[in-house]
């Protein structure tokens, strides 16, 4: 039977701001190394048996991103799935085991979330190895981390009757437990009954789904007609909007786990965290011998079990203890590490303000290249813009701003209105309000070009779109 990962690309990560922001949240950053979490994800699945191609969940406005990280390493994916709202999890597995059920008669779906860390990778296969053993006798099985402290983050899984199976043991599972206060957390930790709930699963696909037409049919009905109404686009597919939409929205311990006859936990001891703070990140990270964890041009004097990360400047620090500091190129966070939970409620209030901070870093991926609002004042905003080879912005225009480009280094070809020419270093070329425009990288290396905007109005809005290369409209 088919070993399928169901990889689901959520979550907004708004504890790990300012890095993490909701158009490029937490799974697309490369928080412990030089991969990403999603890419990390994936490349932990290496030399597992009978591993097929992955199925892979996401949010439509994440769907460029996500395609260029999967294309980036390499993964051959058997679908990258676009999510048209947020519904959480059981409703995006369900759709991943109705898609799965379309390519094979049965399959063992193996569910992870994008953005968990794992350091022991051998103690990861074990774990799903012997996980295989229950699902193929048509458990659910869910991977319950062994906790080393108590922890008041995360929910928990009590272990109930153990069941020998070839490759060890498994536990049926008792209950499902919300995140516990401190006093309960530790007596689950000193029980050793309990394991913190990962969020991970592996069942059949078929089993999945008996089980939530059992509990949540309404729940199945709409994922039935979203995926049969989905629809090819480029290298995504679509979901019906409206069926999508109407769906229930529920997480799979909810909506599945918490209520089926079948569950069980297998403990995992590998080293796990889901990275949902910075003191989380400060815990896994190597630190040096007065435990600090620094990345970037950071310099300390008398300062000791800090984070700090340093983007784009200096950052100095002097007898400092127990401090996160966060250095973008638009924002500065500085928080007790005690207190980095609180972190959301600095998000809340940006967005009460209408902040872009909380939705775009200044630095903005599209799927032809990305920009960098250099500045930005009335009437005018200068943006670093690159177009990766062979790409190409959409035919658009502007109400209510005209566009000065000049030519920083490799070739543009530029269309405006009636008007076809190219461009290269240290020329210019201006666009006026109201032309249809659009500008194509013909070259072989990135091309570079600072594009100053004058006008009475500035906003990413102001776009009125008339062909696109990537399906986007006037508001993607």
């Amino acid at each position: 039977m088919q070993l399928v990962p169901v990889i689901l690309v959520g979550g907004s990560g708004t504890r790990l701001w300012p890095v993490s922001r909701k158009n490029h949240p937490k799974q697309f950053l490369n928080i412990t190394g030089d991969q990403t979490l999603l890419q990390a994800t994936l490349s932990r699945l290496d030399g597992i048996d009978n591993l097929d191609k992955s199925i892979v969940l996401c949010n439509e406005s994440h769907r460029f991103t996500a395609a260029e990280q999967l294309t980036e390493m390499g993964h051959d994916f058997g679908a990258l799935i676009l999510e048209p709202v947020a519904k959480n999890t059981a409703p995006a597995v369900a759709i991943a085991a109705l898609r799965a059920l379309q390519e094979y008669d049965d399959a063992l779906l193996l569910v992870l979330p994008a953005d968990h860390v794992i350091q022991d990778t051998q103690a990861f296969h074990k774990a799903i190895e012997l996980a295989e053993d229950a699902a193929k006798d048509n458990k659910l099985v869910t991977f319950g981390i062994v906790p080393h402290k108590p922890e008041t983050g995360y929910g928990y899984v009590k272990r109930g009757e153990e069941k020998t199976f070839e490759n060890g043991i498994i536990y049926d599972v008792a209950e499902f437990v919300e995140k516990p206060d401190l006093k309960t957390a530790e007596s689950y930790v000193n029980s050793g009954d309990y394991y913190w709930n990962s969020g991970m699963f592996l069942f059949k696909a078929s089993i999945f789904l008996d089980e939530l037409e059992q509990f949540n049919p309404a729940m199945l009905d709409a994922c039935k007609l979203s995926l049969d109404g989905a629809k090819p686009d480029l290298d995504f597919l679509r979901l019906e909007k409206e069926a999508f939409e109407a769906c229930p929205s529920d997480s799979i311990d909810y909506a599945v786990m918490e209520k089926t006859q079948k569950a069980m936990v297998v403990p995992l001891d590998a080293a796990w965290n889901d990275v949902g703070s910075w003191d989380a990140l400060w815990e896994i990270e190597e630190k040096q011998e007065n435990g600090n964890v620094l990345r970037g041009d950071v310099i300390i004097h008398e300062s000791h079990d800090c984070l700090v990360r340093a983007e784009h400047k200096l950052v100095s620090l002097v007898g400092v203890k127990d401090l996160v500091i966060i250095e973008t190129k638009d924002a500065l966070l500085v928080a007790a590490k005690d207190k980095v939970q609180d972190v959301k409620a600095i998000v809340e209030q940006l967005r009460g303000s209408n902040r872009c901070e909380t939705e775009l870093h200044r630095e903005v991926y599209r799927p032809w290249g990305k920009y960098d609002s250099v500045d930005v004042g009335e009437h005018f905003q200068v943006k670093r813009i690159t177009v990766k080879p062979g790409q190409s912005t959409s035919m658009q225009k502007h109400h209510h701003r005209a566009e000065h480009w000049i030519i920083v280094s490799g070739t543009a070809k530029i269309n405006c209105d009636d008007k076809t020419f190219l461009c290269t270093e240290n020329q210019a070329a201006f666009i006026p309000q109201g032309s249809k425009h659009r500008i194509t990288n013909p070259g072989k290396i990135p091309m570079e070009m600072i594009e100053v905007q004058t006008g009475a109005y500035l906003g990413e809005d102001d776009i009125v779109r008339y062909e696109d290369n990537y399906g986007r409209r006037s508001t993607d």
